[in-house]
This record gives structure tokens, sequence and C-alpha cells, in this order.
């Protein structure tokens, strides 16, 4: 008899926080052993990966070396020096999402440009060069750096002029981008996947909630008429088609006040409004993303159940605990927790977060349940007790 070997995969991972330690974890079932590059020993994927490679996430030489461990290269955030890295390309190392995918979307400016190019609907932007460029627009109104924002970092809402002074002396010398500030109804978001074969996937439509620029919730899924999942699903396949997108890709959009779908920006790997998926659906973002670059038949996306809800448990205060019997008590709800291990808390960092799986039927009492849900992880989270 003929004994068939599956050969294991080796996956490197350029970063080593929270997104590459959900990759790990899940990386053993894909048969793949996962490999991170990181700058720091108490990062959380340090833990669970086969093995290290230390060095800053835009370090090439650090990366050469993580090449050398590895069959195929992904992205944890978008921290990297795209023509540095493409010397490595040259020399036969394989990347995933491809670096001419990246190329349109590391620069926010750059990225709202290709969305126009592809007669998606965007909000009104400009690249701020001078002043004048302010005149197109109505308080209030947003500022991006154009490179580099991340958990809500380098974005500010400006409501007027005076405002407008004092946060341009902040940003002196950083390029930025203005977008009209659009009134939404809802937040959403969508994960999208694409396999080296063009098969692709795409999860249910989600609701998320932010406050000072970063996601505290996601009600999976969200309300939407069939026209507007149409649209949505739509914009994500000709996203990764366009792009030649292989891997994992998050969207943001806003569901305006009168139904109109915008796109808000994307981002080239796995994304915080996917993290339900390790609990509620089939396959988990992260196992997607594994499956997608090593050219596996992508896995499926179907509820476990009627719905889900995710609580980010964001750092509220500056501190080295672990939050333990906090952590117990939101498991007493009979929800999921996810604990990044991260030794120190800030304000705003993301510690870990929690999922709890929701059985109603109808979408107004699911939804219901959720924000119920929400209140009562939140109100143990951020208690002072």
């Amino acid at each position: 008899m003929d004994i068939v070997v599956k050969m294991r995969k080796r996956v490197g991972v350029i970063g080593g926080g929270q997104l590459a330690w959900m990759m790990a974890q899940v990386a053993p079932a894909e048969n793949i052993d996962l490999w991170v590059q990181t700058p720091s020993e108490k990062d959380s994927a340090v833990s669970l990966a086969t093995g290290v490679i230390y060095g800053e996430v835009a370090s090439v030489s650090a990366t050469a070396q993580l090449a050398q461990n590895c069959d195929v290269i992904t992205f944890e955030n978008e921290f990297v020096d795209l023509p540095q890295l493409q010397k490595l390309v040259d020399e036969g190392v394989c990347f995933y999402p491809r670096l001419s995918s990246l190329s349109p979307l590391l620069d926010k400016y750059e990225q709202r440009c290709f969305f126009q190019q592809q007669g998606l609907p965007v909000p009104q932007f400009s690249a701020y060069n001078h002043d004048d460029d302010f005149n197109e627009f109505s308080f209030p109104l947003v500022l991006k750096a154009r490179r580099h924002g991340y958990d809500g970092q380098g974005t500010v809402i400006v409501k007027s002029a005076i405002e407008l002074k004092d946060i341009l002396v902040k940003f002196q010398d950083i390029p930025l981008l203005i977008e009209e500030f659009v009134p939404f109804a809802k937040e959403l978001a969508v994960v999208v996947a694409r396999s080296i074969n063009g098969e692709i996937k795409i999860y249910p439509t989600v609701e998320t909630y932010q406050h000072n620029q970063v996601c505290r919730w996601v009600i999976a899924p969200t309300q939407l008429n069939e026209i507007q999942v149409t649209e949505i699903n739509a914009i994500a396949t000709q996203l990764v088609e366009a792009l030649d997108y292989i891997g994992v890709l998050g969207v943001e959009l806003f569901l305006t006040k009168e139904g109109k779908v915008l796109i808000n920006e994307i981002a080239p790997r796995t994304h915080n409004s996917g993290h339900y998926t390790l609990d509620a659906c089939d396959t988990s973002q992260f196992a997607m993303q594994l499956q997608a670059i090593t050219g596996k038949k992508l896995g499926g996306v179907d509820f476990k159940s009627n719905g889900a809800v995710m609580v980010n448990l964001l750092g509220y205060e500056s501190s080295s605990q672990d939050y333990l019997s906090k952590r117990k008590a939101i498991e007493n709800l009979g929800v999921y927790v996810h604990w990044y291990s991260k030794t120190e808390s800030r304000v705003g960092r993301k510690l870990g977060h929690a999922t709890a799986l929701l059985n109603s039927t109808s979408p107004k009492d699911l939804a219901e349940e959720g924000k119920q849900m929400i209140d009562r992880i939140e109100s143990i989270w951020y208690s002072q007790q």
C-alpha cells in the first residue's frame, strides 16, 4: 500500500501581535508551521509560533531570515517597506498578498484614488497640499494620516476652523488625506477572502461601532436589505479581483441615512471586524487566510448559530494587571473570551475580545439580543471594581 505523506506548509507572518497569535492558534489544524517576525519577545504570537525572527516589522534583513524558514510570507499590518521587499521578490521570495496588490492600498489617498478609478462609491476626498484644499469641504471634516494609521491613530474629526489650525500644527510634515464627514446611519464591515486558485468567499456584512476611532463592538450579521447586501458583496468581489488579491481583506463601509453604501477604507489582512468568526462561523478568518495563501480549498462562512456579537476588551487605564476576575465574570455569561496576553494596558489598547453567540430568530430580536449582551459585557469590563 502506498503511504501518502502530507507535507506541512511553512508560513511566515510579518508582525507578532494578536492577529498573528490567532493565526498561530489555528495553524496546527491546517497542517501549517507558523513563523513570525516581530521586535519583542513580549508580543502575543511569540508564545505560539513555531519559530520567531526578532526584528522590526519594516526590517528587510529580518524578513530575509524569515523567508529562509518559510514557503510563503503574509502580513499582520501595513507598516512595511514595499520597495525593499521587492528585492526579496526578485530573489524568489513568495508574498501573499502580492506586493503589487498592496501597492495601491498602503497610502490612504492612493487607496481612495484606486476606489475612484474602479468606479466604486466613496466620500468626497482630497490630498492636503495647501490650505486652499479645505475650500472644497465644510465642517465637520475628517483628517487622516496617509500612512501608518492603525486603530484610529492618525485620524481626527475636525469641527471648526480654529480646531483645524491647531491640528495642522500637530500634523506638521505628515502627508494628510482630507475627507468629508459622513453622517452615517451605520458603520459596516465585510471580510472577503480570495485563494491562489481564484476562489472567493465572503462573510456576512456586520455592523461596527467605533469610539474615538477604535472599534468597540461588532454585531454579526447586520440588518440590510437585499439590494444593499448584493451591492456590498459585489464591491468586495470587485476589489479582490481588481487587485488580484490573495488572502483575507477587510472592507470598512458607511451606510448613509438615505441607504447609500460608501467605502471608507480597506485593510489588506485579517480584520478586527472578523474576530467573531473564531467562535461563530464554520471557518474563522484566520484559518481562511492560511487556506487562501497555501492553495487550499476555502472553508465555509456559515454561522454556527443565528448570529454573534464581538466586544473588544480595550484598555481604559495604565496598568500591568491581567484582569483575570473580569475575564472570568465575562466567561460566566456563556461568552468566549480571547486574551492576548499583553503585559501592559493603556487607554484604547486592544487587550482581548469577547464573543457571544446569539439565538434570536428575527432580525429585530437578534439586534436587541446583541445590544443587551454588549451592555452586559461592557458593564463588567469597564466597571471600576
